[in-house]
């Protein structure tokens, strides 16, 4: 799944319908979530990639292309230690 632009919670919505139709996937067994157009996330984004994590179900979520300020907002968060982050 592609993020783009600023990932906040007015992405809420559209995070949740996509992320969920991705989880139903049938054999579904890792979700990847592409930060590479990503320029900002807040706090908010940060508890979606929470919920996500719990309704993955013990799925792998991984976290690619961060850079810039969402690699150190990911860090800062300790979200290395829930997501696999590339």
């Amino acid at each position: 799944m592609m993020l783009n632009g600023n990932f906040t919670f007015e992405s809420h919505r559209e995070f949740k319908q996509a992320t969920t139709a991705a989880l139903e996937t049938p054999g579904l067994t890792e979700l990847e979530m592409d930060f590479g157009a990503v320029d900002y996330m807040d706090s908010a984004a940060l508890g979606m990639l929470l919920l996500l994590n719990e309704r993955a179900n013990g799925r792998k979520v991984t976290l690619i292309n961060c850079r810039g300020t969402v690699k150190a907002v990911l860090e800062i968060a300790n979200f290395g230690k829930i997501f696999e982050i590339k």
